[in-house]
């Protein structure tokens, strides 16, 4: 299982995600690092863990604010490779991502204008340069829903795949931060047994050892993990079992 640590990002500042409800995010405390700038909780990401493959979500600019450029740059100079989520709306934007360096770029159904931008953004930066989001609320799929074929899980998953997308990202919002567990292994055990070739990673809620093994058997491969890293509950021992 590989562990993707998980920056949040929001004011300049590294914050705990709470449920999804971003107006109550607030700089993490943790036990990594005394700090709460991103660049201190990405070296301690890499010096502490061992983990140099990190998410960063840009939550000002999945709320229409610009990409943080010279935060993504600072985190890029460790040597860390990022998965970022900035709040993906058209194929330009995608694009803007790839000039700057980042090489896994995240596109969130939450933000994605329609099912057409996935299309053409494997065309332009390649399949496996992409990871789509499906942002869920409680089991239910969150954003711009009118475009897509049906407005459930199952079909707008299949529906990414179909457009070329081999690397998916269940990522339950109301889940982050809450210490519950993902509360998505029956989708995942559907989506690795219908799809073995996509990459699927979790994220949302993970807290500890037992999660990772039960996802390990749903056939996901990687998982997003914040609140449970800096609270200590995991730890290397734990994925390197």
């Amino acid at each position: 299982m590989r562990v993707i640590p998980v920056l949040d990002i929001k004011n300049g500042v590294v914050v705990r995600g709470i449920g999804g409800r971003r107006e109550e995010y607030r700089p993490i405390v943790s036990k990594l690092t005394a700090s709460c700038q991103p660049v201190d909780v990405a070296r301690a990401f890499r010096d502490r863990l061992g983990l140099a493959e990190i998410y960063l979500a840009d939550l000002d600019a999945i709320t229409g604010a610009p990409p943080s450029w010279r935060i993504y740059g600072e985190i890029q100079s460790l040597g860390c490779r990022l998965w970022v989520d900035a709040g993906v709306r058209h194929v330009v934007d995608a694009l803007a991502l790839d000039r700057h360096g980042i090489q896994d770029v995240v596109i969130g159904l939450e933000t994605i204008v329609g099912p057409d931008v996935l299309k053409s953004t494997c065309r332009e930066l390649g399949k496996d340069r992409i990871i789509f989001s499906l942002d869920l609320k409680d089991g239910r799929p969150l954003g711009q829903l009118t475009s897509w074929k049906q407005p459930d899980i199952y079909a707008i998953a299949a529906q990414a795949i179909e457009s070329g997308i081999r690397r998916l990202l269940i990522l339950d919002l109301m889940r982050v931060g809450m210490g519950q567990g993902p509360g998505t292994e029956t989708i995942c055990r559907k989506l690795t047994d219908d799809y073995p070739d996509v990459e699927i990673t979790v994220g949302g809620g993970i807290r500890d050892a037992a999660d990772l093994r039960r996802l390990a058997d749903c056939g996901v491969t990687s998982v997003l993990v914040a609140s449970a890293l800096h609270d200590g509950q995991l730890r290397p021992e734990h994925w390197q079992e």
